[in-house]
């Protein structure tokens, strides 16, 4: 979120008009979702569906029509991020690739791995508690949320890595610091923008 906010204002400051979506955007699904969230009551099918809902809202009525007005459309988090939280609960890959089938193919993808070590550690300093469902609770990995929350991170961690392999986008060190994130970032697309030209 803090790269996000960054390259939004370095993009903007160049003269690129931009937007910003993520994850419970949708004006549609958005509340729902995090009314649904507060229960842990969710089936791991219907918790992917709510997020297919919320993208392909923001898909619709955010993305293309910005995309045709000439924006650049910035993305905390994407299509991978849900697909690998839903292989990583257990869904069958094929249904969640095919799921995601009508998302528009970026011009760039960064992933930025952060160790669970230190993801926890920003976690706990940005909220000061740890979330259900960023633990993995609801897969059972163990009864105390912090072993919960370090497994599940590592399970994602290495679908990540998996899915890097078949759709190529870049994994970046997120545990540099924030300048140095930023200053790679605004490099890599540097070259996203010439490649254009």
């Amino acid at each position: 979120s803090t790269q996000i906010a960054r390259l939004v204002d370095w993009l903007e400051g160049r003269g690129h008009a931009t937007i910003q979506i993520g994850l419970k955007h949708s004006t549609l699904v958005g509340e729902e979702l995090d009314k649904a969230q507060e229960g842990n009551v969710l089936s791991r099918t219907t918790f992917s569906l709510f997020y297919a809902t919320d993208f392909a809202d923001q898909l619709e009525n955010l993305i293309i029509p910005r995309l045709r007005a000439g924006f650049m459309v910035l993305a905390d988090r994407y299509i991978y991020t849900l697909m690998v939280r839903d292989i990583v609960r257990g869904l069958d890959e094929t249904w969640v690739k095919n799921l995601y089938g009508i998302a528009l193919v970026p011009d760039a993808v960064f992933y930025l791995r952060v160790p669970p070590e230190e993801l926890v550690q920003r976690t706990f300093l940005k909220k000061q508690t740890l979330d259900y469902w960023e633990s993995g609770m609801d897969l059972a990995l163990s009864a105390d949320m912090f072993d919960s929350f370090m497994g599940y991170q590592r399970r994602v961690a290495d679908c990540f890595s998996r899915l890097q392999a078949e759709y190529g986008f870049t994994i970046l060190d997120g545990s540099r610091p924030a300048d140095a994130i930023t200053q790679d970032l605004q490099h890599r697309i540097e070259g996203v923008l010439l490649g254009r030209e």
